[in-house]
């Protein structure tokens, strides 16, 4: 009898092995065959405040480089073009960042290639390399002004943020019209004013993808009402999940698969996990000492938090939302308005806190497999890694 269990133990274990090794190939396999695009990088920033070389290795340093990039699967990256909105001269600075990124295409002409339409996307693909895309992180950087905005789509600029946090003088960001509780913060009318509209059209006109995230909920209808093509989140997440500025309630989430746009989701912790900020706020306060004689010193606030986290990595690494709670964000708009409306916006090497195991670019794998777990087809996995991106790009290019 206890040859006959050890028969039946090794033939069960023999089994879910191969199931195991079966369960691996399959979301490999649907991995690496899709068109997978991220929407919303922030290395340019670091690239140029902190003169690293994107096409060396950045391990422990950044979330992303080239190399690594590749190795996570990644088909196609629209890197951000940001400034916080107090630089005098926001439209040189841009331009100085996509010359970085231009320099760095040009050292590797084997690796990458610059995109700028759907079908350069999947000449990159076909030719193996990384497609590098723009998208413009704030409306301030065309200084209001339309020249400026037809001058960066030139520069292969295909999507703009209108607003980051600050508002501009024609569009009203989230951040200023409402709270982290919901509550209005300003008075008067929000939303945009007739240049704001005007910027609409042009984009529009263009084939240059509106993109809402950061906008307040005012500015968000305005631009509902006003554009002819379909509007990217490119990197935001569910209000209903935790209540944030920076996520999209569900009329706003309906409005979108309406408009047959596509919702980007955000990796940073403090956007998708409701426990997070009480659990920042516990971090801080035991190392207050810490922080307080760190701004004597003449630290800056950003700069000293991130000094905690370096001091502290265990603590820090149990702030990061578990990776399901991700998982959970796309879960729901699929629920709510279907598979053809969402995608991925990282939003890595802007934020401090991905999700627990999303380490870096490397670990994108994870999502394909969590999402083949689940019960996804490999038809809509590829329509969320990419598919359902490129459709919006398709229609947006198209003239009307």
């Amino acid at each position: 009898m206890r040859y006959l269990f050890l028969l039946l133990l090794a033939v069960t274990s023999c089994k879910q092995d191969t199931q195991d090794a079966s369960t691996q190939a399959a979301y490999q396999d649907i991995h690496e065959t899709a068109v997978f695009i991220d929407t919303h990088n922030d290395m340019l920033t670091k690239i140029v405040e902190d003169s690293l070389k994107f096409d060396s290795d950045l391990s422990g340093i950044t979330h992303s480089d080239l190399d690594r990039m590749r190795t996570g699967g990644l088909d196609a990256q629209f890197f951000s073009v940001w400034s916080d909105g107090t630089l005098d001269e926001p439209f040189a600075y841009a331009n100085r960042q996509i010359d970085s990124l231009d320099a760095v295409i040009a050292r590797n002409p084997d690796k990458m290639l610059k995109a700028t339409s759907s079908a350069a996307i999947q000449a990159a693909v076909d030719q193996h390399k990384l497609a590098a895309l723009i998208g413009v992180e704030g409306g301030h950087h065309i200084e209001h002004s339309l020249e400026k905005l037809d001058s960066l789509y030139d520069r292969g600029v295909r999507y703009m943020t209108l607003t980051w946090n600050n508002s501009t003088d024609w569009a009203t960001s989230a951040t200023d019209e409402w709270d982290l509780e919901g509550q209005r913060n300003s008075e008067g009318e929000n939303g945009l004013t007739e240049f704001g509209v005007a910027v609409v059209h042009k984009m529009n006109s263009l084939g240059m993808l509106i993109d809402i995230s950061h906008v307040g909920v005012n500015t968000f209808w305005d631009v509902m009402y006003e554009t002819t093509k379909p509007v990217i989140a490119s990197h935001s997440s569910v209000m209903a999940l935790h209540t944030h500025p920076r996520n999209l309630n569900d009329e706003q989430l309906k409005a979108i698969a309406k408009n047959k746009g596509v919702v980007q989701v955000n990796f940073y912790s403090a956007f998708i996990d409701s426990s997070f900020n009480k659990k920042h706020e516990a971090f801080m306060t035991r190392h207050q000492k810490v922080y307080d004689s760190l701004i004597a010193s003449g630290t800056s606030a950003y700069a000293a938090k991130a000094s905690l986290y370096e001091r502290f990595p265990e603590e820090a690494e149990k702030l990061r939302a578990p990776f399901e709670v991700l998982m959970q964000h796309i879960n729901y708009i699929v629920d709510l308005v279907g598979i053809d409306y969402v995608g991925i916006g990282s939003d890595f090497d802007g934020i401090s806190f991905p999700p627990q195991q999303l380490d870096d670019v490397t670990a994108y794998p994870l999502i394909t497999k969590a999402l083949v777990d689940k019960g996804y087809s490999k038809a809509d996995i590829h329509k969320l890694l990419g598919g359902n991106l490129l459709r919006v790009l398709k229609a947006n290019e198209a003239q009307p």
